[in-house]
C-alpha cells in the first residue's frame, strides 16, 4: 500500500485579514471558523480516510512560528514533523524540502500538498477527489486540483482542463494555466464550462517532483539540496541550513514547475487536474470569510460581545469589547484590543495597503497582536508610557524564560496566581501568590514555573528603553538567541 504523507505549507502572512492575522501570528493559526485554527483544521482534514497508509503530517513553515505550531498539534494529540525554513522563498522551494525531508527514510511516498489556511467544508468530497489523485499519482503524474467555480471570480487563477485521461475517471489533462481575469474574461470561463479555480492543492510522488523540479528550477533544487544536506534534526524540527537556503531563489509551484507541464514540455511528467466541488475558500479576504461562516435572517455574522441593529450582510467580530452597529449593510468591523477596522466588503482586497502604510510607520500593529506568544506562554501589554509599560504574564507549568539580561531597564513582578520560581544573579527563590520581587537593572535573572497550575504574573517594566530587543541572552532550553 502506497504511503500518502499531508504536506502543509504554513508560510503566509494573511495581511488582508488584518487585524486578526499579522505578521507574527497569521491566519493559519487563528480559530476563524471554530475552535479549530485553520492548520489545524487542515491536520484533521485526512482523518478517515480509507483505504490508504497515512503518515504524520509534514508541516513546512519559518522559524518564528515553530512553537505556535508545536503547541497546536499538541493540543491535538497529533503527532507531525515541522520543516523550519530560515526565510520565506515561496512555495517551490518548501516542497522542494519537504520532498528531500520524505525521501530521506528511503521511501517514495505520495505527498498531498496543502496550503494551512484554506477551508474546506465537505470533506468527504475532498478526501473522494484524494483518493482519485492518488491512482494519478502512483502513476506518475504531478496532480493538482481545480475547484468548479460558481461565480465569474477574478481573486483565483484559472485552469483550463483537457483531454479526460480515461473514461469513467474524473481526471483531465492540463491544458494550460491563466492569470487572474477581468470580470468579462472571468464570465466567459464561467461560461466555458472547462476551466477551473486555480486551488494551490497538488500530489505527487516525491521522486517526481525533485526530478521536475530539477529539470525546470535545477538552480532552486541545487539551492535546497545543499541547505537539506547540512541541516539538522531537533527533535520534531527539521532545520535546514541557514546559509545554503539564502541562496535559493524564490518561485511558486504554478511558475516553476506546472505551468511548464501544461506546455507538455519533454521529459517532464504529465499534468493531471482533478475538478473538486468541496465548499473550499482560501479566506483571501474578509469577505471571503464572510461567505463561509453561518449568517442571520439578514445575512449578518456576528462574533464574539457583538450587537446588531438594522444591519444588513454585515460581519462584526470583537475581541476585548462591546461593539455595536446600527444601519449599516455590506460592511466588515473587526475589533480586537489594540486596533479598529472598518471596510467596506467591495474594499476588502485592500486592507493590506494599511498593512502597508502600517509598515512604512514603523508601527507594531501591522506585525504584532498586543498579546504574544512565546514557546514558554503569552504576555500581554496592558499599558505603555513614558519610561514604563505593564505586562501581564502567564507562564505554562513546567516551563522556563531564558537567563537573561537587559541594559535599559528594570522590572517589579508581582505574582497574581500560582508560584513563580525566580533566579537574581546567584539567588534562586520563590514568589507566591500576592507577593512581588525586584528585578534591577543589568542583572541577570530568570523566571520559572515550577507548578502544575499556569504561573501568572504583572510586570512593570521601567527605564530608558523598553524594546523587546534590549535582552542578551545566557540560556534558553528552546534554542533561541534573540527575544
Amino acid at each position: 500500500m502506497n504511503t500518502l504523507i499531508p504536506i502543509i505549507l504554513s508560510g503566509g502572512s494573511g495581511t488582508r485579514l488584518w487585524p486578526l492575522s499579522r505578521e507574527k501570528y497569521p491566519k493559519q493559526l487563528l480559530p476563524l471558523i471554530n475552535d479549530d485554527s485553520l492548520l489545524q483544521a487542515t491536520v484533521r482534514r485526512m482523518d478517515g480516510l480509507k483505504g490508504v497508509q497515512l503518515s504524520a503530517p509534514m508541516i513546512v513553515c519559518n522559524e518564528e512560528y515553530r512553537f505556535v505550531i508545536a503547541e497546536q498539534l499538541r493540543i491535538m494529540d497529533r503527532k507531525g514533523s515541522i520543516l523550519l525554513e530560515p526565510f520565506g522563498r515561496n512555495t517551490a522551494p518548501a516542497l522542494t524540502l519537504a520532498a528531500l525531508a520524505a525521501l530521506r527514510e528511503g521511501d517514495d511516498s505520495i505527498l498531498l500538498v496543502m496550503p494551512s489556511d484554506h477551508v474546506i467544508m465537505d470533506v468527504e468530497s475532498f478526501q473522494a477527489a484524494v483518493l482519485a489523485g492518488m491512482l494519478q499519482a502512483m502513476d506518475g503524474g504531478i496532480v493538482t486540483f481545480g475547484i468548479t467555480p460558481n461565480a465569474p471570480e477574478t481573486g483565483y487563477g484559472y485552469i483550463q482542463s483537457g483531454e479526460l485521461i480515461e473514461q469513467g475517471k474524473t481526471a483531465y489533462q492540463i491544458a494550460r494555466f491563466v492569470e487572474k481575469p477581468d470580470l468579462s474574461t472571468a464570465q466567459t470561463y464561467l461560461d466555458a464550462g472547462n476551466y477551473l479555480w486555480n486551488s494551490g492543492l497538488f500530489m505527487m510522488r516525491a521522486s517526481v517532483w525533485l526530478s521536475a523540479i530539477g529539470k525546470c528550477r535545477p538552480d532552486i533544487l541545487i539551492a535546497c539540496q545543499a541547505a537539506w544536506d547540512q541541516g539538522s534534526a531537533d527533535g520534531d524540527f527539521l532545520r535546514v541550513d541557514k546559509k545554503a537556503f539564502e541562496q535559493c531563489p524564490s518561485d511558486s509551484i504554478d511558475y516553476a514547475v506546472m505551468e511548464r507541464i501544461a506546455r507538455q514540455e519533454s521529459d517532464l511528467p504529465g499534468g493531471v487536474v482533478i475538478p473538486l466541488t468541496a465548499g473550499w475558500s482560501d479566506i483571501g479576504a474578509w469577505s471571503s470569510l464572510w461567505q463561509v461562516l453561518p449568517k442571520d435572517d439578514a445575512g449578518n455574522v456576528a462574533k464574539g460581545d457583538v450587537l446588531l441593529n438594522d444591519c444588513k450582510n454585515t460581519l462584526a467580530i470583537s475581541e476585548s469589547r462591546l461593539v455595536t452597529c446600527v444601519g449599516i449593510e455590506n460592511v466588515i468591523v473587526v475589533e480586537t484590543p489594540d486596533a479598529v477596522l472598518v471596510v467596506h466588503k467591495d474594499k476588502t482586497q485592500d486592507v493590506k495597503l494599511v498593512v502597508d502604510m502600517l509598515k512604512q510607520q514603523g508601527r507594531s500593529e501591522g506585525k504584532l497582536h498586543r498579546k504574544v506568544f512565546r514557546p514558554w506562554g503569552w504576555y500581554d501589554g496592558i499599558d505603555v508610557g513614558e519610561r514604563f509599560q505593564v505586562k501581564r504574564i502567564v507562564v505554562k507549568p513546567g516551563a522556563a524564560l531564558s537567563l537573561q539580561m537587559h541594559h535599559h531597564r528594570a522590572e517589579h513582578w508581582v505574582v497574581v496566581r500560582g508560584t513563580a520560581r525566580v533566579t537574581r544573579n546567584k539567588d534562586v527563590y520563590l514568589v507566591s501568590e500576592n507577593e512581588s520581587t525586584y528585578i534591577p537593572l543589568g542583572t541577570s535573572h530568570r523566571l520559572e514555573n515550577p507548578g502544575c497550575v499556569p504561573l501568572e504574573m504583572i510586570e512593570i517594566q521601567s527605564g530608558s528603553y523598553l524594546g523587546e530587543d534590549d535582552i542578551v541572552r545566557f540560556e534558553d532550553i528552546y534554542g533561541r538567541k534573540e527575544h
